[in-house]
């Protein structure tokens, strides 16, 4: 008999061979299943509870620090009462004017108490990379700060004063958004706008354009266009190339690597940037707008609304 034959199976044997090995294998698990419950049912209640509270505290201290283990709406311990009070502070002088003196959001500004990276911010860890370096708000009006990193966590130690929860009814928005001095209003207007507006000249009628007091003042605090688009004049940039004419065009995006622009034609075109090499400038036509909102106080903007609301 050859090798080849002494090694072959008829089907059916091979499949009782089979059923055997699955029923084998069934009881095996079963036994052991059986076993486990025979085995857990032995343990004390109290002991089983004590396992579980023994879990969920490793769970509780493997969970992240900061806002990041809290859920939806973390809760934190309190920052001294000193530390909340810089921070306000610092809050209603540099950022209430957007983000509402109650951090929950104005007519430029987003609510803060509900951001999510407020919400997953410990320290201010999360803020700094916005505050100081614009991250993430290229296209916005917001400016970068100036601020120590003691700062920092002033700020973040007041936004996170605030209790955050599924409904919020603390905020009550104004009737009016005109409650500031029209005559104070004015002196502001003359003494910080009147190099590029006139109330007699472009300006004429702009309440009636802009019926809405919100959006007057939307539109005067940030006025249309720039890198975020919209209808108004973009931000251009001249690059002075190496090998021939200088090239102007609609800046796209810039680095401290490349600075790409849009030609009249639709084409794009790319230039590599090695510290001052090429000399680059920027034209911003609402750069002035994004440097007097560090200047304004909340006050200012209230005024200035108020007077240009007369301007009918």
């Amino acid at each position: 008999m050859s090798r080849r034959k002494m090694y072959q199976i008829a089907p059916t044997e091979l499949a009782c061979y089979v059923d055997r090995v699955q029923r084998n294998t069934l009881a095996s698990i079963t036994v052991c299943a059986a076993a486990v419950l025979v085995l857990f049912a032995t343990i004390p209640a109290g002991a089983q509870n004590a396992n579980k509270a023994k879990a969920k505290q490793q769970a509780k201290a493997a969970a992240p620090k900061g806002g990041g283990g809290g859920g939806a709406y973390p809760e934190r311990p309190p920052a001294p009462p000193d530390v909340v009070a810089r921070g306000k502070a610092l809050f209603e002088k540099e950022c209430g004017f957007c983000h509402g003196e109650d951090a929950r959001g104005g007519d430029m500004g987003g609510n803060l108490i509900r951001s999510q990276i407020v919400l997953n911010d410990g320290s201010g860890e999360r803020l700094a990379p916005i505050l100081l370096r614009g991250e993430g708000v290229e296209a916005t009006l917001m400016p970068k700060f100036n601020f120590t990193s003691a700062q920092i966590t002033d700020l973040a130690g007041f936004l996170h004063s605030f209790r955050v929860n599924g409904y919020d009814i603390s905020r009550n928005r104004p009737a009016s958004i005109v409650v500031g001095n029209a005559r104070d209003g004015q002196t502001v207007f003359e003494a910080r706008c009147t190099s590029c507006h006139s109330a007699s000249g472009d300006l004429k009628g702009v309440a009636t354009r802009f019926a809405d007091p919100r959006t007057l003042q939307h539109r005067w605090l940030r006025p249309a266009g720039g890198r975020g688009g919209g209808p108004g004049a973009p931000v251009t940039v001249t690059v002075a190339a190496a090998n021939g004419p200088n090239v102007t065009g609609r800046l796209v995006r810039i680095d401290d690597f490349i600075v790409t622009l849009a030609l009249d034609d639709g084409t794009q075109r790319t230039f590599q940037r090695d510290g001052n090499v090429p000399r680059v400038e920027i034209h911003d036509p609402i750069q002035a707008h994004r440097e007097l909102l560090r200047v304004y106080a909340d006050k200012n903007i209230h005024d200035v609304t108020a007077y240009l609301v007369t301007l009918k």
